[in-house]
């Protein structure tokens, strides 16, 4: 990694606006009357389901490094108000629940451009991944006025929460706000469901964070939605 680039995401970790983690219990979950030979783990569906370089020309792919993140595990958030933690998590890459597996990827078009973090989620039954989509809508509605998350030495405090149309047909859409060194800068989140697996996007200009003279609005990749949702869909 460059020292810019370096640089860039230590002041990230610190504000928690670039985090990813990922690991969680890995179960099978091909039906009982599969052959055994054939049957597919949720960690390995899930790989083969994360969008990579092929799948989106003109953006770089890669896993974020796991160092930089703001939790390692949900169970390592708190936040001051316990309805806005759904938030809080797809905010900083960590899986809704208590899913079978998780993967993250971001991806991002050129250099302080914003970036996208793709984070997908498998769970049993498929019902929980209803329910998840579920929380984080009411999730929105509830924290509108902000809330402040903590992990271990890292604190965000997120101004604002406001619900908005996603770039997706169902998804569930909003942005929110968090203010570095007096500058406000405005973050973007869309969650869709397919089947079982729950897809959250996060939209974030780590570049102008880290910069500190001007604000940022990190729109949300139409491109990198579509194209993650079309390979879950085949």
């Amino acid at each position: 990694m460059k020292p810019a680039a370096l640089a860039v995401v230590s002041v990230l970790a610190l504000t928690s606006a670039l985090t990813a983690c990922s690991g969680s219990e890995d179960k099978p979950s091909a039906s009982p009357s599969a052959p055994k030979a054939e049957q597919i783990t949720p960690a390995q569906r899930l790989a083969k389901a994360i969008v990579t370089q092929d799948d989106l020309p003109g953006y770089n792919v890669d896993e974020p490094q796991a160092e930089y993140a703001f939790a390692k595990s949900p169970d390592e958030v708190t936040v001051d108000r316990s309805g806005c933690a759904p938030l809080a998590y797809a905010m900083n890459q960590l899986p809704l629940g208590e899913p079978q597996a998780d993967v993250t990827r971001s991806a991002g078009s050129a250099y302080g451009k914003p970036s996208t973090y793709i984070t997908l989620a498998s769970y049993a039954p498929a019902a929980e991944a209803e329910s998840e989509l579920a929380g984080l809508k009411k999730a929105v509605t509830e924290c509108g006025d902000g809330f402040t998350a903590k992990a271990g030495k890292n604190t965000t405090a997120y101004g604002s929460v406001t619900a908005e149309k996603g770039t997706a047909t169902g998804s569930v859409a909003f942005r929110s706000t968090m203010t570095f060194r007096g500058i406000t800068h405005t973050l973007h989140t869309e969650a869709v469901r397919n089947g079982d697996v729950l897809a959250v996007y996060f939209s974030v200009n780590g570049f102008a964070i880290a910069d500190s003279t001007r604000p940022s609005d990190a729109k949300m990749s139409a491109d990198v939605v579509s194209a993650q949702n079309s390979k879950l869909a085949t």
